[in-house]
């Protein structure tokens, strides 16, 4: 692994850290959490306290078609749902070391117009 990568993986990994230490997901307030690779986008709804995932979704699970940024919107709607039948209303946004732009701010829109309150 070449020098460039290892100090943007660090780095990434700092970015990460600064943003979930203000964050902490409870039971009735869970921490909505993303991944985004190059192809697919993940969510999950964690309690921190518990250290469980409480439901999850991703663009492998939701048979979304189209651009990647309305597929992501579909994911957090499909969250959004899944969160709605447990008894959730409420979560924390955890972007982790993603800017909250495009892909990761669509599924925050799709997670809101589901019924979640962010």
């Amino acid at each position: 692994m070449s020098r460039a990568i290892k100090q943007k993986r660090k780095h990434a990994a700092l970015r990460a850290h600064r943003t979930r230490s203000r964050i902490r997901g409870t039971a009735v307030c869970p921490r909505l959490t993303v991944k985004r690779s190059l192809k697919h986008i993940y969510a999950q709804l964690i309690d921190d306290e518990r250290g469980a995932t409480l439901a999850s979704a991703s663009d492998t699970t939701v048979k979304a078609q189209g651009r990647p940024v309305e597929v992501a919107h579909a994911v957090g709607k499909n969250l959004a749902e899944k969160a709605t039948a447990r008894g959730i209303n409420k979560a924390v946004f955890d972007r982790g070391a993603y800017r909250y732009h495009g892909r990761v701010a669509a599924l925050a829109d799709g997670a809101r117009a589901g019924g979640l309150t962010i």
